[in-house]
Protein backbone atom coordinates (compact mmCIF):
# COMPACT_ATOMS: atom_id res chain seq x y z
CA UNK A 1 0.00 0.00 0.00
CA UNK A 2 1.59 3.34 -1.08
CA UNK A 3 2.46 5.81 1.95
CA UNK A 4 0.86 9.21 2.20
CA UNK A 5 2.72 11.97 1.35
CA UNK A 6 2.67 14.62 4.25
CA UNK A 7 0.42 17.54 4.67
CA UNK A 8 1.59 20.65 3.33
CA UNK A 9 -0.69 22.88 5.99
CA UNK A 10 -0.62 22.19 9.95
CA UNK A 11 -3.14 23.54 11.66
CA UNK A 12 -2.06 24.20 15.55
CA UNK A 13 -4.62 26.15 18.40
CA UNK A 14 -3.25 29.42 18.38
CA UNK A 15 -2.13 30.17 21.83
CA UNK A 16 -2.62 33.67 22.67
CA UNK A 17 -1.69 34.03 26.19
CA UNK A 18 2.15 32.67 25.19
CA UNK A 19 2.14 35.53 22.87
CA UNK A 20 1.14 38.49 25.35
CA UNK A 21 4.01 36.95 27.89
CA UNK A 22 6.44 36.99 25.02
CA UNK A 23 5.94 40.57 24.00
CA UNK A 24 5.83 41.12 27.42
CA UNK A 25 9.04 40.21 28.40
CA UNK A 26 10.26 42.07 24.73
CA UNK A 27 8.64 45.20 25.91
CA UNK A 28 10.38 44.72 29.79
CA UNK A 29 14.19 43.76 28.28
CA UNK A 30 13.89 47.01 26.40
CA UNK A 31 12.73 49.24 29.37
CA UNK A 32 15.63 47.97 31.02
CA UNK A 33 18.14 48.26 28.01
CA UNK A 34 17.05 51.86 28.04
CA UNK A 35 17.80 52.93 31.92
CA UNK A 36 21.03 50.78 31.52
CA UNK A 37 21.88 52.91 28.82
CA UNK A 38 20.23 55.89 30.51
CA UNK A 39 22.25 55.13 33.87
CA UNK A 40 25.87 54.40 31.65
CA UNK A 41 25.16 58.12 29.74
CA UNK A 42 24.39 59.67 32.55
CA UNK A 43 27.64 58.67 34.44
CA UNK A 44 29.64 59.81 31.67
CA UNK A 45 27.73 62.92 31.57
CA UNK A 46 28.50 63.27 35.38
CA UNK A 47 32.35 62.71 34.93
CA UNK A 48 32.59 64.48 32.11
CA UNK A 49 31.23 68.04 33.42
CA UNK A 50 33.32 70.43 34.98
CA UNK A 51 32.28 70.20 38.29
CA UNK A 52 32.87 66.73 37.90
CA UNK A 53 36.58 67.19 37.13
CA UNK A 54 37.09 70.46 39.71
CA UNK A 55 35.91 67.87 42.06
CA UNK A 56 38.57 65.11 41.05
CA UNK A 57 40.96 67.39 40.84
CA UNK A 58 40.28 68.94 44.84
CA UNK A 59 39.95 65.16 45.94
CA UNK A 60 43.50 64.31 44.17
CA UNK A 61 44.52 68.50 45.75
CA UNK A 62 43.29 67.37 49.53
CA UNK A 63 45.19 64.19 49.17
CA UNK A 64 48.67 65.59 48.35
CA UNK A 65 48.18 68.55 51.07
CA UNK A 66 47.95 65.54 53.43
CA UNK A 67 51.05 63.72 51.93
CA UNK A 68 52.88 66.71 51.97
CA UNK A 69 51.30 68.09 55.87
CA UNK A 70 52.95 64.40 56.96
CA UNK A 71 56.58 64.75 55.22
CA UNK A 72 57.00 68.21 57.31
CA UNK A 73 55.26 66.97 60.31
CA UNK A 74 58.09 64.36 59.89
CA UNK A 75 60.66 66.75 59.01
CA UNK A 76 59.93 68.96 61.76
CA UNK A 77 60.37 66.09 64.27
CA UNK A 78 63.44 64.90 63.11
CA UNK A 79 64.47 68.91 63.33
CA UNK A 80 63.28 68.83 67.18
CA UNK A 81 65.04 65.47 67.86
CA UNK A 82 68.31 67.16 66.48
CA UNK A 83 68.07 70.56 68.47
CA UNK A 84 67.76 69.15 71.81
CA UNK A 85 70.60 66.69 71.03
CA UNK A 86 72.67 69.86 70.26
CA UNK A 87 71.40 71.81 73.36
CA UNK A 88 72.24 68.81 75.30
CA UNK A 89 75.62 68.12 73.89
CA UNK A 90 76.48 71.92 74.13
CA UNK A 91 75.34 71.97 77.74
CA UNK A 92 77.55 69.23 78.29
CA UNK A 93 80.47 70.60 76.86
CA UNK A 94 79.72 73.78 78.95
CA UNK A 95 79.53 71.93 82.02
CA UNK A 96 83.13 70.05 80.94
CA UNK A 97 84.66 73.40 79.99
CA UNK A 98 83.19 74.81 83.59
CA UNK A 99 84.68 72.06 85.04
CA UNK A 100 88.13 72.09 83.88
CA UNK A 101 88.01 75.86 84.38
CA UNK A 102 87.58 75.30 87.93
CA UNK A 103 90.05 72.52 88.10
CA UNK A 104 92.86 74.76 86.75
CA UNK A 105 91.84 77.55 89.08
CA UNK A 106 92.32 74.96 92.27
CA UNK A 107 95.43 73.73 90.67
CA UNK A 108 96.76 77.25 90.59
CA UNK A 109 95.41 77.39 93.91
CA UNK A 110 97.29 74.93 95.27
CA UNK A 111 100.61 75.12 93.71
CA UNK A 112 100.73 78.10 94.96
CA UNK A 113 99.88 77.61 98.47
CA UNK A 114 102.45 74.47 98.84
CA UNK A 115 105.47 76.58 96.54
CA UNK A 116 107.10 73.45 94.85
CA UNK A 117 110.45 74.43 94.23
CA UNK A 118 109.12 78.29 93.54
CA UNK A 119 110.86 80.93 95.87
CA UNK A 120 108.82 82.51 98.80
CA UNK A 121 106.59 84.54 97.37
CA UNK A 122 104.35 87.41 98.97
CA UNK A 123 100.48 88.16 99.59
CA UNK A 124 98.44 87.18 95.83
CA UNK A 125 94.85 87.86 95.04
CA UNK A 126 94.36 84.29 94.04
CA UNK A 127 90.61 84.89 93.11
CA UNK A 128 87.47 86.91 93.76
CA UNK A 129 83.63 86.39 92.85
CA UNK A 130 80.99 88.19 92.29
CA UNK A 131 77.09 87.17 93.23
CA UNK A 132 73.94 89.55 92.75
CA UNK A 133 71.77 90.00 95.71
CA UNK A 134 68.25 89.38 94.39
CA UNK A 135 65.82 91.67 94.08
CA UNK A 136 68.38 95.36 94.94
CA UNK A 137 71.72 96.41 93.12
CA UNK A 138 74.09 95.04 96.04
CA UNK A 139 76.58 91.84 94.92
CA UNK A 140 78.30 89.64 97.36
CA UNK A 141 81.46 89.99 96.74
CA UNK A 142 84.40 87.05 97.78
CA UNK A 143 87.69 87.59 97.36
CA UNK A 144 90.51 85.39 98.02
CA UNK A 145 93.87 85.58 99.58
CA UNK A 146 97.07 83.61 99.52
CA UNK A 147 100.62 83.62 100.06
CA UNK A 148 103.51 80.74 99.47
CA UNK A 149 103.63 78.38 101.99
CA UNK A 150 107.30 78.87 102.28
CA UNK A 151 106.84 82.40 103.69
CA UNK A 152 105.83 80.98 106.78
CA UNK A 153 104.63 84.23 108.74
CA UNK A 154 101.29 85.67 109.02
CA UNK A 155 100.27 88.43 106.80
CA UNK A 156 97.91 91.01 108.50
CA UNK A 157 96.60 93.94 106.23
CA UNK A 158 93.32 95.70 104.63
CA UNK A 159 91.93 94.70 101.46
CA UNK A 160 89.69 97.82 99.71
CA UNK A 161 87.72 97.17 96.02
CA UNK A 162 86.83 99.70 93.59
CA UNK A 163 84.63 99.27 90.46
CA UNK A 164 85.02 100.97 87.24
CA UNK A 165 82.06 101.65 84.90
CA UNK A 166 79.72 103.80 82.63
CA UNK A 167 77.82 106.64 83.98
CA UNK A 168 75.84 107.96 81.16
CA UNK A 169 78.65 108.42 78.29
CA UNK A 170 81.27 109.07 81.19
CA UNK A 171 83.85 106.59 82.79
CA UNK A 172 83.10 106.90 86.81
CA UNK A 173 85.55 105.19 89.42
CA UNK A 174 83.66 104.41 92.54
CA UNK A 175 85.77 104.00 95.30
CA UNK A 176 85.66 101.50 98.50
CA UNK A 177 84.08 104.09 100.66
CA UNK A 178 81.31 104.88 97.89
CA UNK A 179 80.52 100.61 98.01
CA UNK A 180 81.45 99.52 100.88
CA UNK A 181 79.70 98.62 104.45
CA UNK A 182 80.32 101.80 107.21
CA UNK A 183 81.19 99.14 109.56
CA UNK A 184 84.07 98.16 106.99
CA UNK A 185 84.84 101.77 106.40
CA UNK A 186 88.50 101.51 106.08
CA UNK A 187 88.56 98.25 104.17
CA UNK A 188 88.41 94.54 105.04
CA UNK A 189 90.68 93.14 107.89
CA UNK A 190 92.65 90.01 106.57
CA UNK A 191 95.43 88.09 109.19
CA UNK A 192 96.30 84.76 107.66
CA UNK A 193 99.37 82.61 107.12
CA UNK A 194 98.45 80.15 104.35
CA UNK A 195 95.38 81.55 102.36
CA UNK A 196 91.65 83.33 103.77
CA UNK A 197 88.48 84.15 101.79
CA UNK A 198 87.15 87.62 102.48
CA UNK A 199 83.24 88.43 102.23
CA UNK A 200 81.78 91.88 101.86
CA UNK A 201 78.47 93.30 99.97
CA UNK A 202 78.94 96.27 97.82
CA UNK A 203 76.04 98.74 96.08
CA UNK A 204 76.09 100.26 93.10
CA UNK A 205 74.01 103.33 91.68
CA UNK A 206 71.12 102.26 89.62
CA UNK A 207 72.27 104.06 86.52
CA UNK A 208 76.05 102.75 86.96
CA UNK A 209 76.94 100.18 84.74
CA UNK A 210 80.40 98.74 86.15
CA UNK A 211 82.88 97.37 83.55
CA UNK A 212 85.65 96.21 86.26
CA UNK A 213 86.63 95.69 89.38
CA UNK A 214 90.07 97.19 91.07
CA UNK A 215 91.14 94.92 93.83
CA UNK A 216 94.13 95.99 96.73
CA UNK A 217 95.31 94.34 99.45
CA UNK A 218 97.74 96.29 101.78
CA UNK A 219 99.56 94.35 103.69
CA UNK A 220 101.19 95.78 106.79
CA UNK A 221 104.60 97.60 106.53
CA UNK A 222 105.02 96.29 103.14
CA UNK A 223 103.81 97.32 99.16
CA UNK A 224 100.12 96.78 98.22
CA UNK A 225 98.73 94.37 95.83
CA UNK A 226 96.71 95.19 93.35
CA UNK A 227 94.67 93.30 90.97
CA UNK A 228 92.37 94.33 87.91
CA UNK A 229 89.35 92.05 87.06
CA UNK A 230 86.55 92.42 84.34
CA UNK A 231 83.09 92.49 85.65
CA UNK A 232 82.12 89.05 83.10
CA UNK A 233 85.26 87.51 84.93
CA UNK A 234 84.78 87.88 88.32
CA UNK A 235 80.63 87.24 87.47
CA UNK A 236 82.55 83.72 86.15
CA UNK A 237 84.65 83.39 89.37
CA UNK A 238 87.50 81.45 87.40
CA UNK A 239 90.62 83.79 86.68
CA UNK A 240 94.13 82.67 85.42
CA UNK A 241 96.97 83.63 86.88
CA UNK A 242 97.42 86.16 83.96
CA UNK A 243 93.91 86.75 83.33
CA UNK A 244 93.48 91.13 84.19
CA UNK A 245 96.22 90.35 86.54
CA UNK A 246 98.77 93.37 88.36
CA UNK A 247 100.15 91.80 91.56
CA UNK A 248 103.15 93.29 93.02
CA UNK A 249 105.67 91.10 94.47
CA UNK A 250 107.17 92.22 97.79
Amino acid sequence: MASRPPPRFVVRTHDAAGQRRRALWLGAAWLLSLVVTALVVGGLVRRATPAAVEKRQIAALAQQNDELQQQVANLQRGEQVSDIATRSLRQTLAEREEEISGLRADLGFYSRLTGGDAQREGLKVQEVRLQPVADSHAWNLTLSLTQNAKRGDDVTGIATVGVEGLRGDKVVQLDWKALGDTSQGDGIPFKFKYFQQLHATIVLPADFRPTRLQITAQPAGDDAVNRTVAWADALSGHLTPTQGEQDAQP
